[in-house]
């Protein structure tokens, strides 16, 4: 039985990252101006490295939309594998050609497509989806804040997120 909350206990999950970073954060505080000796160095490089957590910690949080959505996503050795309960597949992220959002489909999905395949959708809300930020991140020269920026403000139409660039020949 818990005592929380289920929508606090849905946002605490969701800031999990920056809830650490910050408490981290403040640990550096007070051994920089606190401790003596090395501790005060030490304070010093957890403040900057406890201050990357929290900005990374703010994007992933961007990016957890939800939860409970059908299927389930795994993400190994630069494979995303989907397991929904109509469709699935697995696609390599070294050989995705172009990354779209798609809010017409409710929740929204993620389309994933390779040459040769079908695309590969993906509920934003499928269990599991969260592994995707960090496989997305892997894409050459991907736009992170663009696609926060996309999944936050969904338009009526796919929008392409990323898509491969394909080598000029001279």
């Amino acid at each position: 039985m818990s005592f929380i909350r289920p929508e606090v206990q849905e946002t605490l999950f969701r800031f999990r990252e920056t809830i650490v970073g910050t408490v981290l954060v403040a640990l550096g505080i007070y051994w920089t101006f606190a401790g003596i000796g090395l501790l005060k160095y030490l304070g010093v490089a957890l403040i900057l490295a406890a201050t990357l957590l929290v900005i990374a910690g703010l994007q992933r949080a961007k990016f957890r939309v939800g939860r409970g959505g059908a299927g389930v996503v795994q993400v190994t050795e630069h494979q995303i594998s989907y397991y929904g309960p109509l469709t699935g597949g697995a696609v390599s992220i070294d050989a995705m050609t172009q990354l779209e959002l798609d809010p017409r489909q409710k929740p929204a999905h993620w389309v994933l497509r390779q040459a040769g395949q079908e695309p590969l959708h993906i509920p934003i809300t499928a269990e599991g989806a969260d592994a995707l930020f960090d496989a997305f991140g892997a894409l050459p020269k991907i736009n992170t804040t663009n696609m926060l920026a996309q999944l936050k403000n969904q338009s009526d139409q796919p929008v392409v997120i990323w898509q491969k660039i394909k080598p000029r020949l001279h």
